[in-house]
């Protein structure tokens, strides 16, 4: 654990709007500061995590194999029990869901093949596929599906897909390929709970024969069978020859991962890696004029910024989050740390999304406005926080640059590197101040907002408005898509005042793969979907 001392005031400033001589001197110290965080000696972390891969396992050359690359080493095989955006990345190999998304985050078959809502958004009647197995030989079918829900919804079990399917009332096994669920009242969110892991079918039988041991030894419907995990170091998976979709193209899989981004891109760049799932900001100009790579670029569904602890001072105090996040110039951080590799927020609804509103615009740097808050508060001198942070490179500049930020306006604060780990069960536990962390997007607004800011949400640190509630219980039952715009952007405006979370940025989504890695199609959920990929 390291931790950084505040800044005196008169090195923080304004880049834009400081004398040249304040503006020279930020410029070289972020110059200074971006050459080391794009330092090539990383060897130290690649033995701690990742490694370099085994080049005997796979080249570029080899049209069986494909290595994927990831940002971190998945924590949880059983998807009813995930809580790691990493882990879904290799979900999508080992199991299918009941419904997917496309390119345009529409709604498509999987293994439900059709389905019908009736009685008002109460009853979700599903046709499943025919003739599909999962990797053990047992059959899929409705049975299975009722299993699944089940599993998920016993409050014993504690699975975090719990939240998701709340909203079931029964579940009946119609026929052997048709079932039908009835909920309370109507959940628009519904589908796209089912196009993620709420939606992720296991196999009744091995969890039975495997009991816990299941999340070591996955099985599945997908289109490639759980082989091994060394951790720390690798998955493989390997070809379901009899995948009902149709034969995928590769033997095997190899995963691993590289929380490390320097190991990572080498990785990719030497040819021991086909495809990665995150690039560093750093690099994304590089790869752009690398004719051996082919860039792929996509908006994402979630948002990055600062979780705050409402539950303890000094955020329980609206009036000095409000402060804190007219201190933030966000096109700064996007600019400098981010290389131009995201977009500025306004709220946990990003665009491109059919519930984004233009008109809710990022909140703009206000120095003057954030001391007069803070004056009229009771703070004249400003306040002080610690801010915990991952130890990355990208995530240490973040750091820094809010640390300086913040300075200006008298805000001091204390930045504390540590471990993901550490950090999550440190938020679990309210033991933080703020915390430099984002979300990854869910298909449906409500999977963004309503964890956010409800009562109850699975990602709000201690946020209570009963006013805010209302209107995110309100958009849940509306079946009407322009409604529910309406109440979102009610929400996000109450939000503006009451400053929840403190947003920076959408992420731009970039996947970096050999040019000899075809078929890849890019969905905005940022997860990698190999069944139709092939290697020349």
């Amino acid at each position: 654990m390291v931790i950084f001392g505040s800044v005196n005031k008169d090195i923080g400033g304004n880049i834009m709007k400081n004398s040249m001589k304040g503006f020279a001197a930020i410029v070289f110290a972020l110059l200074l500061l971006l050459a080391g965080c794009g330092g090539t000696d990383t060897s130290s972390e690649s033995e701690q995590s990742g490694q370099t891969a085994d080049t005997t396992e796979a080249t570029t050359t080899d049209t069986t194999t494909l290595i994927a690359g990831l940002d971190d080493d998945p924590p949880q095989l059983d998807p009813h029990f995930s809580t790691a955006a990493v882990d879904r990345q290799l979900f999508h190999s080992i199991y299918d869901k009941l419904v997917d998304v496309d390119a345009e985050l529409n709604f498509v078959p999987q293994l439900a093949k059709e389905w019908e809502i009736t009685d008002g958004g109460k009853v979700y009647t599903f046709k499943l596929q025919e003739g599909v197995t999962f990797h053990d030989g047992t059959p899929f079918n409705a049975e299975a599906v009722k299993f699944n829900f089940e599993r998920m919804m016993d409050p014993e079990a504690g699975s975090p897909r719990a939240s998701e399917l709340a909203s079931i009332d029964t579940i009946e096994v119609v026929d052997e390929h048709t079932i039908k669920v009835t909920l309370t009242e109507p959940y628009s969110p519904f589908l796209a709970a089912l196009s993620d892991r709420a939606g992720m079918m296991v196999s009744p039988t091995a969890l039975e024969e495997k009991g816990e041991d299941f999340a070591n030894s996955p099985v599945g419907t997908g289109p490639y069978k759980f082989v091994s995990r060394v951790k720390q170091d690798k998955i493989e998976v390997e070809k379901n020859a009899e995948y009902w979709g149709g034969e995928p193209s590769f033997e095997k899989i190899v995963y691993r991962p590289y929380p490390d981004e320097n190991t990572r891109l080498t990785n990719l760049l030497s040819g021991d890696v086909d495809i990665i799932n995150k690039v560093p900001p750093k690099d994304i100009e590089k790869l752009k004029t690398d004719s051996s790579i082919t860039l792929s670029e996509a908006g994402a569904l979630g948002f990055q910024g600062l979780y705050l602890n409402h539950k303890s001072e000094p955020f329980n105090n609206k009036a000095l989050r409000q402060a804190l996040d007219l201190v933030i110039d966000r096109e700064a951080i996007i600019k400098v740390a981010l290389r131009d590799t995201a977009v500025a927020a306004a709220g946990a609804i990003p665009p491109g999304t059919w519930a984004y509103d233009e008109s809710i615009k990022p909140t703009e740097k206000n120095i003057e406005k954030a001391k007069q808050i803070m004056a009229d508060a009771g703070y004249p001198d400003g306040f002080s926080f610690t801010l915990k942070l991952s130890n990355k490179p990208v995530e240490q500049q973040l750091g820094q640059m809010i640390q300086s930020m913040a300075a200006e306006a008298g805000i001091t604060v204390e930045v504390e590197l540590i471990e993901f780990g550490a950090m999550l069960d440190d938020m679990d536990n309210f033991e933080f101040d703020a915390v430099r962390l984002g979300w990854s997007g869910r298909t449906d607004p409500d999977g963004n907002i309503f964890a956010l800011y409800h009562t109850t949400g699975s990602i709000n640190y201690g946020y209570s408005n009963s006013d805010m509630d209302a209107l995110l219980e309100q958009a849940r039952v509306e079946t009407d898509q322009a409604e529910r715009k309406k109440i979102y952007t009610q929400a996000q405006e109450l939000a503006k005042e009451e400053v929840p979370y403190i947003f920076i940025y959408h992420e731009l989504d970039y996947k970096a793969f050999k040019n000899n890695v075809q078929g890849y199609r890019h969905i905005p959920d940022q997860m990698m979907r190999f069944h139709d990929v092939s290697k020349q």
